[in-house]
């Protein structure tokens, strides 16, 4: 296949090679990680409005714009008479309390938050300040197992384009979840874009049974997560110059060229970003546990080279 797709065999090997500054840096936003690809927004559908419908006599319409149907209208409810309130020492009826009668009121155990999110897996305990790195780019490869016709899939497909002279293959993008594929004439499919390894794994099925409704023997067949891009912000900012001399050996840091500092570290196989302002980005991994092992294992170096406030008060003149 390295002869029909030789483009696909460079995603590949940027993926799994130490990259430029210029692909790190658009990893977490461009397409596939800085590739040259513009990611452009999916089209909006224009919906064709209703036409009026003819209102009913003596019937109130419920004030939408999208929607002009009569509809019955809800008695108000009749606010309750406030009571009188009842003198100090006066028994109440069972069932009834207060704190007059009852003593001060116990102190609630707050409900757990449900809608918090969570990471799709078990975030392990960290030694890092309590920072968790975000994944924000998880890409993947699939086997579809079948020759394409590219130009049938971009004629026949919903937002699918294809320009051959500018790159082999047909970009496809679908809603949900929001990911971008790539789809060689091979059979072999990039995926990029999700936001977990079950989210990617899913959106590969959906370009697959795309392809498969065209008409194409297509199958869902070596189906591999080829790099996974994380970030996070320690809170404080670092001295890029330092961290280079101290680690001159993994460190690289040209700031005419790239304004971060890019760190090749060798256990766990991860490059990062880092960034003056205290920002970091991590990729290379094709596990989520690397990433968090990566910045757990950066995190007490980044504190040694810590930029202290080193501004004076000026003292007042008596």
């Amino acid at each position: 296949m390295t002869g029909e797709d030789p483009q696909y065999e460079d995603i590949l090997n940027n993926l799994t090679s130490a990259m430029t500054p210029h692909s790190l840096a658009t990893g977490g936003g461009g397409f596939l990680g800085g590739y040259g690809m513009v990611s452009t927004p999916l089209p909006t559908s224009v919906s064709t409005p209703l036409p009026p419908s003819t209102p009913v006599p003596g019937t109130p319409m419920m004030a939408h714009s999208s929607y002009s149907s009569p509809y019955t209208p809800i008695p108000v409810q009749t606010p309750m008479p406030t009571s009188t309130p009842l003198p100090y020492g006066t028994p109440l009826p069972y069932g009834m309390n207060t704190s007059r009668e009852m003593g001060p009121p116990t102190t609630s155990t707050p409900m757990p938050n449900q809608y918090a999110s969570t990471p799709s897996n078990q975030v392990p305990e960290l030694d890092s300040g309590g920072i968790i790195p975000v994944i924000q780019n998880v890409v993947s490869t699939v086997n579809l197992a079948c020759e394409l016709k590219l130009k049938m899939i971009a004629l026949h497909a919903r937002n699918a384009e294809y320009n051959p002279k500018r790159f082999a293959a047909v970009i496809m993008r679908i809603r949900e979840p929001k990911t971008t594929a790539l789809i060689f004439q091979s059979g072999k499919m990039v995926v990029t874009g999700a936001k977990s390894e079950e989210e990617s794994r899913l959106a590969a099925r959906k370009y697959a049974r795309i392809i498969q409704k065209l008409g194409f023997n297509a199958k869902f067949t070596e189906f591999k997560i080829q790099n996974i891009v994380g970030s996070c912000d320690v809170g404080f900012p670092v001295r890029l110059e330092g961290l280079n001399c101290q680690h001159h050996s993994y460190a690289s840091y040209e700031p005419e060229i790239f304004p971060g500092l890019i760190y090749r570290m060798v256990d766990p196989k991860v490059v990062l970003l880092i960034f003056v302002s205290g920002k970091i980005v991590l990729t290379g991994a094709k596990h989520r546990d690397t990433i968090y092992q990566a910045f757990q294992n950066i995190y007490p170096v980044l504190r040694d080279f810590k930029k202290e406030d080193n501004v004076q008060p000026i003292a007042e003149e008596q």
